[in-house]
């Protein structure tokens, strides 16, 4: 039987989707880990089916995947040139079905959904995971709710609401909210299946044993991931975990969690020896996919980079912003803000730290630029004009 953890107490519940919180700790649970012999079926078709012996899921229906996964892993040799470093990879999240790592998490989440029998599933979000929810949720015929902050962009709401959900914009605290949808959740059957969530947390470890593999396989030296809300990092760390526990590979990586300068209260608590984090006030940041002041998940990430001596930094908007640029002009990436802070802290920290040229880095780039293009009119692209009649004399001039 599957059942949920909490990694504070240890204390161990059976799995109840309606319940993911840790009722003594108030903090997020992961689903509890299996002692058993446990492999990869590398012929099957889909990712989640691949590695389906290490996810919560007694079987997979083909039916409900938009065939996420099976993400590419780019070198970055141009980049790697520029700044002397050793080799580096980007895990290209952007190319997954509604352009985001978030399809991960609602892959498995739905699976588990309509294996339970629940008709009714939703998310509280302002981008991503309310696209990926709400084309999930058509995908298997579930009736999908969306609760947005009053403040989201309307390009942001009707690219979540073309798939046909219930849309609803919501006035108050966002952290007030998330917490509000659970509540609501238990009460009327509906699965939220927010940012924490157990289930949400096992798809995204589907992006570690990929890279693992994608690596033939080895584990890279260093992993560097956005940070939010916190689940994504949790997951990785716990995809790596459990290739220890079968012994597939012999160490972690160092995982490096980055936010954005203008919203960063893990950085700022990890910089400060602290185990708990504190809401961040007035968050101001071009990277709005991270920008969350009060992070659900945030205490266990801090728990888990300092029990396996990882860490979490902080860049700045015009490192971001550079960092945005080069991965585009230098190989071929639109990534969003959130996901170039990757790059600017590999960057950051090879002024700070000698890095071993031999060891293999992986950036993951979890978002496409294409969704977040308002950050566009912070970057000083030239546009030229000329007349048909001057076009060759133009390019000529442009050439030299």
């Amino acid at each position: 039987m599957d059942r949920l953890e909490c990694l504070f107490c240890g204390k161990r519940y059976p799995l109840d989707v309606f319940r993911s919180f840790c009722p003594i700790c108030h903090e997020p649970m992961v689903v509890s880990s299996t002692p058993r012999r446990r492999a990869f079926s590398l012929d099957r078709a889909l990712s989640i089916e691949k590695y389906q012996a290490f996810l919560p899921l007694a079987k997979v229906d083909r039916g409900l995947s938009l065939g996420e996964g099976e993400t590419p892993l780019v070198p970055l040799e141009r980049i790697r040139r520029k700044y002397r470093l050793p080799p580096v990879y980007a895990k290209n999240e952007t190319v997954n079905p509604t352009q985001s790592f978030k399809d991960r998490g609602t892959a498995v989440a739905v699976q588990k959904a309509v294996a339970l029998g629940i008709k009714r599933i939703g998310t509280v979000s302002t981008g991503n995971m309310a696209v990926s929810t709400a084309a999930y949720g058509a995908k298997a015929g579930l009736s999908t709710i969306v609760l947005l902050k009053e403040d989201t962009p309307r390009d942001k709401a009707l690219a979540a609401g073309i798939y046909g959900p219930v849309l609803v914009k919501v006035r108050g605290d966002y952290g007030s909210l998330f917490s509000a949808s659970r509540e609501i959740g238990r009460k009327h059957g509906i699965y939220f299946m927010n940012s924490v969530d157990p289930l949400r947390i096992e798809g995204y470890k589907v992006t570690g044993y990929e890279i693992f593999q994608q690596l033939r396989p080895r584990v890279p030296r260093y992993l560097f991931v956005p940070v939010s809300s916190g689940g994504h990092l949790i997951g990785l760390m716990r995809a790596f975990l459990d290739l220890k526990e079968e012994g597939l590979a012999a160490e972690m990586p160092v995982f490096v969690g980055v936010q954005a300068k203008g919203c960063s209260p893990l950085a700022r608590a990890f910089a400060q020896g602290r185990d708990r984090y504190s809401r961040f006030s007035r968050p101001k940041t071009i990277a709005h996919a991270i920008s969350n002041p009060s992070p659900p998940g945030g205490n266990l990430v801090l728990k888990l980079v300092r029990e396996y001596a990882g860490m979490i930094m902080a860049v700045t908007e015009n490192e971001i912003l550079a960092a945005e640029r080069e991965l585009a002009e230098l190989e071929g990436i639109f990534a969003d803000p959130a996901s170039a802070t990757v790059l600017a802290a590999l960057i950051r920290l090879s002024k700070k730290k000698k890095l071993n040229l031999r060891e293999e880095v992986v950036l993951v780039v979890t978002g496409s630029g294409l969704k977040t293009m308002e950050s566009l009119g912070r970057q000083d692209i030239p546009l030229h004009r000329t007349s048909l009649s001057r076009l060759e004399k133009t390019l000529e001039s442009l050439s030299t």
